[in-house]
């Protein structure tokens, strides 16, 4: 009897360890999913002083007067000129949508449509779709892609989602048609359309080891309906829509529809706030005042300085789910996530291809004119000079069109002009920084490679029959 006695002890000892290392490890693995309140310690916050002190240093310096010498001062200037125009208006929206994306939607959701087994068509058709709404630069849609990767995308569809939300720009086509004519800008639609779904195919077949065994990964169970409810799905459609009219550049015809909807961005915005602060209110249990609040910098934003204005309305944001917390304050930190990630190596990035290439009308290491004399003709070694020039240099957001007129003017090729807007707006020294540090350096180089050939292959065909 002592003896069976003491194994049944033993055995609830047993069972009751196990429970215990079992309820441990099951906090653990949760608090490396889902990053929470204890996410945000002393270290994480020393680091958004860091990066916010250089931000706002990057931005209120001028640092294109500081003298710097040459090509220095040429990176100072492009940076100078980047924290100005883009990441206010730009990156910091991105994160908030990749944060979402990664904490609001359901993993299942994003596997099923996006996921290494989903079929095909719709798979491919959602991530050309879902990139071409985007009117982004080449950094503006890197929180995305990273949000998407990590909630379990296929890398065929995120590649195909990574070119096309800045190749596939509908503003960019007409602005194209507009200055350069109407046949390159319609070449230069369909073949982005083309290529978009292309690349994913290619890469998804170079690494179909890769998504073999994460296929074999189980798709987790939905937690449940309502996290991927409407009202998650208009809070992200919503912030699109605050990134897109935020951006939305000056037309090229002024009074036209396209030049009116510029001059009434900023009420547009504000008026976004409206939903915006109703949909938080009523899904993360924001509060009432708070919410006010904001909607009213919003629509400050629309007479007064927008950057600013924005800007602070972005701050109130933070603070508003921060205090919140539950999935309010899970939002921030997942956004804080990517932009801890992502903000340092976009500003090297930049910094770097200032130095090298030039930029806000400055020279760099390499002379603008070795790059206009590398793209004149329309033969092979002229596109492919043309594909590696675009992928190294950093365009905003329409900027390639008139920087590729100038080119033109100075003896451009049709075909290489072709090559260096297909490759150009999707590629950078700081876009290619990030996506290696989201998807390693390997696949990030076949990629790069990928599109290069792409934009190569091309504008060579079109510079033949041109």
């Amino acid at each position: 009897m002592p003896e069976h006695h003491g194994g049944e002890s033993g055995r609830h000892l047993k069972v009751d360890l196990i429970r215990l290392l079992g309820s441990r490890s099951l906090r653990s693995s949760r608090a490396s999913r889902a990053p929470g309140k204890d996410d945000m310690n002393r270290r994480e916050w020393m680091k958004v002083g860091l990066i916010v002190g250089a931000f706002l240093l990057i931005y209120f310096v001028p640092l294109d007067r500081l003298g710097a010498p040459g090509a220095l001062g040429s990176g100072l200037a492009l940076l100078h000129d980047y924290a100005r125009a883009h990441v206010l208006l730009c990156l910091v929206p991105a994160f908030f949508i990749a944060g979402a994306i990664g904490s609001l939607i359901d993993k299942g959701a994003i596997l099923r449509f996006l996921g290494p087994g989903s079929r095909r068509a719709p798979a491919y058709g959602v991530g050309s779709l879902a990139g071409s709404v985007l009117a982004v630069c080449s950094c503006t849609i890197l929180p995305l892609f990273a949000g998407i990767v990590r909630m379990g995308a296929g890398l065929g569809p995120a590649s195909t989602f990574l070119y096309a939300g800045p190749a596939i720009n509908v503003l960019a086509v007409i602005f194209t048609a507009r200055v350069l004519g109407a046949e390159i800008a319609l070449v230069r639609a369909v073949a982005a359309v083309a290529m978009s779904v292309l690349i994913g195919l290619t890469m998804a077949a170079f690494f179909r080891r890769d998504e073999k065994r994460r296929e074999a990964i189980p798709a987790p169970a939905s937690a449940a309906v309502a996290r991927s409810s409407a009202a998650v799905i208009g809070l992200v459609a919503l912030l699109i829509a605050v990134l897109v009219f935020a951006n939305w550049a000056p037309a090229a015809e002024k009074g036209g529809a396209l030049d009116l909807i510029h001059a009434a961005k900023w009420y547009v915005v504000a008026a976004l706030a409206i939903p915006f602060g109703l949909l938080c209110r009523h899904r993360l249990g924001l509060s009432g005042g708070g919410l006010s609040l904001l909607v009213l910098a919003l629509a400050a934003a629309a007479f007064l300085g927008p950057n600013a204005v924005f800007g602070l309305a972005l701050v109130g944001v933070s603070l508003l789910l921060l205090r919140a917390g539950g999935e309010a304050r899970t939002w921030f930190v997942e956004s804080w996530t990517f932009a801890r990630q992502i903000t340092p190596l976009l500003l090297a990035g930049v910094l770097t291809a200032g130095i090298l290439l030039g930029g806000a009308g400055a020279e760099g290491l390499i002379p603008g004119r070795i790059v206009a004399a590398a793209v004149g003709g329309n033969g092979l070694l002229a596109n492919l000079g043309a594909s590696l020039a675009g992928a190294l240099m950093y365009f905003a957001t329409l900027t390639e069109i008139p920087i590729l007129e100038g080119l033109i003017g100075a003896g451009m090729g049709k075909g290489p002009a072709l090559s260096l807007l297909l490759a150009g707006p999707a590629l950078s020294l700081p876009n290619m920084l990030v996506i290696a540090s989201v998807i390693g350096a390997r696949k990030t180089c076949t990629y790069v490679a990928i599109v290069v050939a792409a934009s190569t292959l091309v504008g060579l065909a079109y510079g033949a029959i041109a």
